[in-house]
């Protein structure tokens, strides 16, 4: 399982990479969206509403780790049954694999303002190493007085390693679902005081 990244470098620079400390995921402003193709050409997008993590970003940015945990049965397409059968046996089966989880094992240094987050996917049970394309967008401190981080990540990995194999062979040739899921992640996530 792959992503394209460019060649590494050989150290980071730390202006391009958040200050240390625990950061929440605000999913009222994150996303986490996938996209595959359907019927060869065209894209099918969807979302999962639900979904929590924290980044603990530490003094040597590069062992920073992250926890990522999603509530499957929340994915939107914006279609009733494609979602349904999206939850169903034949993709994700919500009822026996409620939960898919992204954990992080380290941060490599990419080239100035890129890097590649290295970890591990869970679905249906089954866990595959993975590695997530990463921008770090800067910090705010919104109106309420906390610093947020926002970072971006994306990965492309193919969904047939974790068990999600259901598909339909077209008459024209072909396969109804594509083989490959482009996974992207926007998050906005909030430092925590030692109260937080």
């Amino acid at each position: 399982m792959s992503t394209s990244t460019p060649e590494a470098a050989s150290a980071p620079n730390e202006s391009n990479l958040p200050a240390p400390g625990r950061y929440v995921i605000d999913p009222t402003h994150s996303a986490i969206s996938l996209t595959i193709r359907h019927l060869v050409a065209a894209k099918v997008r969807g979302r999962f509403t639900e979904f929590s993590g924290e980044i603990n970003v530490t003094e040597d940015r590069l062992a920073s780790t992250t926890n990522v945990s999603i509530n499957v049965a929340s994915i939107d397409t914006g279609v009733g049954d494609r979602d349904d059968h999206l939850r169903s046996g034949d993709f994700f089966d919500v009822e026996q694999f409620p939960t898919a989880t992204f954990t992080s094992k380290g941060v490599t240094a990419a080239s100035d303002g890129m890097y590649v987050l290295d970890g591990e996917l869970t679905i249906r049970g089954i866990t595959k190493p993975v590695k997530l394309d990463l921008v770090y967008g800067g910090d705010v401190v919104d109106p309420w007085g906390s610093t947020r981080a926002v970072f971006n990540a994306s990965a492309e990995v193919n969904r047939e390693e974790f068990g999600l194999t259901w598909n339909q062979a077209l008459e024209a040739g072909g396969v109804m679902v594509g083989k490959t899921a482009k996974i992207e992640i926007d998050v906005e996530a909030i430092i925590q005081t030692d109260q937080g």
